[in-house]
């Protein structure tokens, strides 16, 4: 495989985390010298190509971030997504979780009575909830948490802003969102 692909295959799987420089020079089986000449290439090439974006280093860290050029169309273009509704099935999923995170999906479904697998996609595609870890439960479930952009969304500085309901006595009369 090319060296150029391969670069760009780890930089864009670990995204904004990077990867450190030793981790990708070992991954890539070179040197700290090799390594340095094949960063310079493929940056040069992702510049001569007239691609979206480019190679930097920050604390030891390498990594891919859109071009300068391109923040203010991309930031329309996030502005436009944030400020779409939301749908009923999604608001009922983001309470449910943002009420009794860490949850799993097959709790949440167990709450709203029907599947939410695209859901949870979706909201985390919208980065409104993210994966937090495993439950200890048969097959390790996936356990999804609210995010930050969740806070901003809907301009709460803490899950004590929520309003105060009893979960339990909702669940049980299954009247949780009528």
């Amino acid at each position: 495989m090319e060296k150029h692909a391969l670069i760009e295959g780890i930089l864009f799987a670990f995204g904004e985390e990077g990867v450190a420089r030793d981790q990708l020079a070992l991954a890539l089986g070179t040197d700290e010298d090799a390594l340095n000449e094949d960063l310079k290439s493929y940056s040069e090439s992702l510049n001569e190509s007239h691609r979206g974006v480019e190679l930097v280093e920050f604390g030891g860290l390498v990594k891919l971030i859109t071009k300068t050029e391109l923040h203010e169309t991309i930031s329309d273009m996030l502005e436009f997504n944030k400020n779409r509704q939301l749908s009923q099935a999604a608001l009922e999923t983001l309470a449910i979780i943002a009420y009794k995170q860490p949850i799993t999906r097959v709790e949440i479904e167990e709450i709203r009575g029907v599947n939410s697998d695209m859901m949870c996609r979706r909201l985390e595609a919208l980065d409104l909830i993210k994966e937090v870890g495993r439950s200890d439960a048969v097959g390790r479930p996936i356990l999804y948490n609210i995010t930050e952009s969740f806070m901003d969304v809907f301009k709460l500085t803490s899950l004590d802003e929520l309003p105060e309901i009893k979960l339990e006595m909702l669940e049980q009369t299954n009247d949780f969102f009528k």
